[in-house]
């Protein structure tokens, strides 16, 4: 089997809630994905998708993506894409660095792969482990009273898991903190998620101010020195996130105990084949892991089912739906919440199949000559 052809989409995602806020006024009204589709010479095609939370989180951006990717793409023509270690390797090779823009070609070959031996790509990942999983919802940043709205809002639709958006100024914080748990129930779980927003001495403030709520602190500061400074401050259960791009960084948080959670985003890790290696060693330290990814739609939340579905039970510590976020379906069979849960599809491949009214124009193809 060959790659024939790799053809690219750019699809706007606006969000129901109109915008997404998080730390250090940041904040995203229509999310810029791309999907990328291959087709090999047998007729199976894959679905990718990649979409940065804008161009000011993360070293990644929309176009940065596609441009990447077309930096790429006529690299693999003619390559076996079933081969994805060999594959990474070759992208590895013609672009150093930028993970990101290699996400969403991994992610198609691993749909291939299961369309190929025709399981779903959760068996390729390790397995199905129990009927569904958990997810959590992210609580765009706003005044403490909204914010606690949310939360009961939510826990409506069946969420128990409320990773509130806060790194702003540490009162109020603090205030949205102590809101959000005074409406919590039993068995809710709260994540404070500063997104690297707090100076050390803000979140040595919040954590001292908050020592005495059942919270989750999540990457309070941009630096792995700075949020394992806050870490040894606090007996609180430690997230880090937007520092964790690797095997080497996660060695080392276990070494040092600095955390007791990890976020896994796919497409920081540069595609599921790294994001599964990385969630293996994860498995293997103890350490438990929220599965996801910046952003996406329908195509993202389905990798990420997979991924988190193929993650035993006991050290997935929670995942996220995308696809529930945004206004616009781009794929059919994309996995969709039922009370809180989440389930990888059993379809060959990952499951999904775009949507050719979406996907009308594309940006870029190449073809094998």
């Amino acid at each position: 089997m060959k790659i024939q052809s790799i053809t690219v989409y750019q699809v706007d995602l606006p969000l129901h809630e109109g915008s997404y806020n998080w730390s250090g006024g940041k904040s995203v009204e229509v999310f810029d994905s791309t999907i990328v589709q291959i087709e090999t010479d047998t007729g199976l095609t894959g679905s990718g998708e990649v979409c940065p939370l804008g161009p000011f989180y993360l070293p990644a951006y929309g176009p940065g993506a596609r441009a990447g990717i077309a930096q790429l793409a006529p690299h693999l023509l003619g390559e076996d894409p079933t081969q994805l270690v060999r594959l990474n390797r070759l992208m590895d090779h013609h672009l150093k660095g930028h993970p990101y823009a290699k996400s969403a070609l991994d992610m198609a070959c691993w749909d291939i792969l299961g369309q190929a031996t025709g399981l779903p790509v959760c068996t390729l990942l390790g397995g199905r482990y129990e009927e569904d999983f958990v997810l959590y919802r992210a609580i765009s940043q706003e005044s403490p009273e909204a914010m606690a709205a949310k939360v009961e809002g939510y826990r409506a639709e069946g969420y128990r898991r409320f990773q509130l958006k806060v790194g702003g100024d540490a009162d109020t914080d603090i205030e949205r903190i102590r809101s959000v748990a005074a409406v919590l129930q039993r068995g809710d779980v709260l994540i404070a998620d500063a997104n690297t927003g707090w100076l050390m001495h803000e979140a040595a403030r919040v954590v001292r101010a908050v020592r005495d709520i059942d919270v989750y602190i999540e990457q309070p500061c941009p630096s792995y020195e700075e949020c394992l400074s806050i870490r040894r401050r606090t007996d609180h259960p430690f997230v880090l996130d937007e520092v964790i791009d690797g095997i080497e960084p996660l060695l080392r948080g276990h070494a040092d105990g600095a955390m007791d959670v990890v976020n896994i985003k796919i497409s920081k890790f540069g595609g599921l084949t790294r994001a599964r290696l990385a969630r293996d060693l994860c498995v293997s330290l103890g350490v438990a892991m929220t599965i996801e990814d910046s952003w996406g739609g329908d195509i993202t939340t389905a990798a990420i089912a997979h991924l988190a579905h193929s993650t035993p039970t006991e050290m997935l510590f929670t995942a996220t739906d995308f696809n529930s976020y945004v206004t616009v379906s781009t794929a059919e069979g994309a996995p969709q919440r039922a009370q809180g849960r989440l389930a990888a599809s059993e379809a060959p491949g990952l499951g999904v199949e775009p949507r050719r009214e979406i996907l009308a124009e594309p940006g870029n193809r190449w073809v094998a000559g």
